[in-house]
């Protein structure tokens, strides 16, 4: 159903939906933005609830836009109809396809992780920056992983930008948030094998068998991974670096480790 416009940006359901683009407002109530015509639709499309969809009828011009209002009015969302001005308030960027969305955040913990005999999962532990972050999933899905899990996150899962830079794919992978300690003990406990990626790692990425039940993990942008991921039944493996600079950025050390491990098991 379609509500009256909204033109002015102070009006109090836009200024709410404003306020999540805070992380202590997107955790207190349990709900984040999503931007984007091919990312709202992915969302819908998995099923996600969402709470609110705002559009503007000047912008929503593109196939993917119409597509997305299409979906969403087969699942009764509610649609809002705004001005630019408002949309401008709403939209992050430069890019704006006309329709921001407000969604409840699926539930993330790790017991509600189904995963198949031999999964493929990567691990990121405190990773800081959502754009990332949703390289890291977007790589996920596109080398067909299983699940991600999120250990120690320094930024919410369903960061806005983490969202938009995976491009919704977010919505179609299975993941999970906690703390190092316990994804280690989860990892140990279903017989996941566990190789990290490391700077000092004893054998090329390209002389390790990513085969079977196995968490490929990486650390943050600035320290690496914590202690804890060493010790026996730990493989550290290194990505030759030929350069001056001594490691990749996350994202693309993920997507490396991620295809090739694709490339051992075959394509599905």
């Amino acid at each position: 159903m379609t509500a009256l416009e909204l033109t002015s940006p102070a009006n109090p359901r836009v200024r709410a939906a404003s306020r999540l683009r805070d992380r202590r407002e997107r955790e207190s109530l349990g709900l984040s933005l999503v931007d984007g015509a091919r990312e709202i639709g992915r969302a819908l499309t998995a099923g996600v609830e969402t709470v609110e969809l705002f559009s503007c009828p000047g912008l929503t011009t593109s196939a993917e836009a119409r597509a997305a209002l299409d979906v969403a009015q087969t699942a009764k969302v509610t649609v809002t109809s705004v001005s630019e001005r408002v949309m401008a308030r709403l939209a992050f960027g430069d890019r704006s396809d006309g329709l921001v969305a407000v969604i409840r955040t699926p539930p993330v913990n790790l017991g509600r992780l189904v995963l198949p005999a031999e999964p493929l999962i990567v691990v990121a532990e405190s990773v800081e920056k959502p754009g990332n972050l949703g390289a890291i999933l977007r790589s996920a899905d596109g080398a067909a992983a299983d699940a991600l899990i999120a250990a120690d996150p320094r930024t919410d899962i369903f960061n806005p930008n983490a969202i938009r830079a995976s491009l919704g794919t977010i919505f179609s992978l299975p993941i999970a948030v906690a703390t190092t300690p316990a994804t280690i003990a989860w990892l140990r406990e279903a017989g996941i094998r566990i190789v990290v990626a490391r700077v000092d790692g004893s054998l090329p990425y390209t002389e390790v068998d990513l085969r079977g039940a196995l968490a490929i993990v990486l650390g943050s942008e600035a320290e690496g991974l914590a202690d804890a991921w060493s010790g026996p039944g730990i493989q550290a493996v290194r990505l030759p670096m030929l350069g001056i600079a001594d490691s990749l950025n996350v994202s693309a050390a993920a997507a490396i480790l991620l295809y090739e491990a694709r490339r051992q098991r075959g394509v599905p």
